[in-house]
C-alpha cells in the first residue's frame, strides 16, 4: 500500500468515527464562583477500554529533564495541580521517569484529590545505581515494581499499569497472569501495554482483558493506524498516544536552524537532524494554516485532529511550562469534521517527511 492509498483508507476511518462521534460529554471552561475564586473546569470525557479518563491527559515525563533542564519539585507540582484545576483528570507516570522522580511528583500533588483523578504508570525496565538497565517483566519484578511504584504515588491501587515495553524473554501470556493477579489483589485496576505489535496485543487480551495501549502517535507519525488500530477497535481497547505534539516540531516553535544537544533526547533522533527539520517545515505550515483556519493555535490543532479520529483515543502531551499547558488544553472543546478531515488528509499526502521516529537502540526495544 503505498502513502495516499494509506491516506485514502485513514480518511474514510476517520470520516466513520466522526460520524459516529454525537459530541463531548462535558465542555472545558473556566470560570469564577462570583467570590473571585477559581472553579474546577469541565473537559469531555472518553471511555478507555472501562476505564474514564479525561479526553486530554498530562504526560510527567518531561518534568524528569528528559528534553533538557533541570526542574524544581514545587513548581512541576503547581503545573500538575494546574492541569487537574482544568479539567485534566489522567496523568502518566513510569518507575523508570527520573527513574523514581516522576512518581514520586505525580503522587505528592495529586495526593489531595487522588479519588477524582486516573494514574497511569509503568513496569519493564530494570533499575540499577538510579539508571534504567535493561528490559525486565519477569513475574517477581513486576511484583516489586508494583510495590515500589504505589509507595511513590502515594496510593493503594494503580489505576492504569503498563508494561513498558514488551519483553521478548519473558511470554506475554506470564506478564499478563501476573498482572491479573495483582488486579484480583486491588493493587491494579486497569492495564495495558506500551509500543506492543498487534500480535501481543491479541496475546495479552487473550489473558486479562486490556484496557489501554499506549504508542507515540502525532501527525507525522501516523503507523499505528494501520498496524494496531483495527486490533484495538476490534477488541475494545483504548488508545493513548504520548508525543502528540510531534516533540514539540508541530507547535511551530521549532524551525529549520533548531538545534539539539544531549541531554535532549531530540538531540538523537533521525527527525530533528538539519536536514530533516529543514525538509519537514512543509508540515509544520500546514499546520499552522490548518490552525488559522480553525482560529487555535497549531499545538492546539495537532490534538484537534487526533481528537476527532477516534473516540477511544486520550492523548497525553507533556510539558514543564504552564503556558504551554494553558494552550494545548484549549484543544478539548474543538474538533474537525469529517469533511475537513478528509481535506487535510488531501493535502498532506502531498507532503515527503523525512527521518524515523527513533535511534536504533530504541527501535531495538520496540515490539514488531
Amino acid at each position: 500500500m503505498d502513502r495516499r492509498d494509506f491516506l485514502k483508507m485513514s480518511s474514510v476511518a476517520a470520516f466513520s468515527a466522526v460520524c459516529a462521534w454525537t459530541g463531548v460529554s462535558k465542555v472545558f471552561s473556566q470560570s469564577s464562583d462570583g467570590k473571585g475564586q477559581s472553579v474546577r473546569g469541565d473537559m469531555e470525557h472518553r471511555n478507555l477500554g472501562g476505564l474514564d479518563v479525561s479526553a486530554i491527559g498530562l504526560g510527567c515525563l518531561p518534568m524528569v529533564g528528559y528534553y533538557g533542564g533541570r526542574y524544581e519539585k514545587k513548581d512541576m507540582i503547581a503545573l500538575i495541580r494546574r492541569a487537574y484545576d482544568q479539567g485534566v483528570t489522567f496523568f502518566d507516570t513510569a518507575e523508570v521517569y527520573g527513574p523514581y522522580t516522576s512518581e514520586e511528583w505525580v503522587g505528592e500533588a495529586l495526593a489531595p484529590f487522588r479519588d477524582k483523578v486516573k494514574i497511569g504508570t509503568k513496569f519493564g525496565f530494570g533499575v540499577e545505581e538510579k539508571q534504567p538497565t535493561a528490559l525486565n517483566s519477569r513475574p517477581d519484578h513486576i511484583c516489586r515494581a508494583v510495590e515500589g511504584s504505589l509507595r511513590r504515588l502515594r496510593t493503594d491501587h494503580i489505576d492504569l499499569l503498563y508494561q513498558h515495553r514488551v519483553d521478548p524473554k519473558v511470554p506475554m501470556e506470564e506478564v499478563a497472569d501476573t498482572v491479573k493477579k495483582l488486579m484480583q489483589e486491588g493493587k491494579v485496576l486497569h492495564w495495558g501495554l506500551s509500543e506492543a505489535s498487534a500480535r501481543s496485543i491479541r496475546r495479552a487480551h487473550a489473558v486479562c482483558p486490556l484496557s489501554a495501549v499506549q504508542s507515540e502517535y502525532a501527525i507525522w507519525w501516523r503507523e499505528p493506524e494501520t498496524k494496531i488500530f483495527p486490533t484495538l477497535e476490534e477488541l475494545g481497547i483504548g488508545f493513548v498516544p504520548y508525543c502528540p505534539l510531534g516533540r514539540a516540531f508541530l507547535t511551530g516553535v521549532i524551525h529549520e536552524k533548531s538545534r539539539f544537544e544531549k541531554p535532549d533526547r531530540r538531540a538523537t533522533l533521525p527527525q530533528f537532524t538539519p536536514e530533516a527539520l529543514k525538509h519537514n517545515m512543509p508540515l509544520v505550515s500546514l499546520v499552522r494554516k490548518w490552525a488559522e483556519r480553525k482560529n487555535i493555535t497549531p499545538a492546539q490543532f495537532a490534538l484537534v485532529w487526533m481528537l476527532s479520529r477516534k473516540s477511544w483515543i486520550a492523548p497525553i502531551p507533556g510539558t514543564t511550562n504552564p503556558n504551554h499547558l494553558d494552550d494545548f488544553l484549549g484543544a478539548a472543546h474543538v474538533r474537525l469534521t469529517a469533511y475537513e478531515m478528509e481535506e487535510f488528509d488531501r493535502e498532506y499526502s502531498q507532503i515527503d517527511l523525512m527521518g524515523h521516529r527513533a535511534d536504533p537502540f530504541t527501535e531495538s526495544q520496540i515490539d514488531k
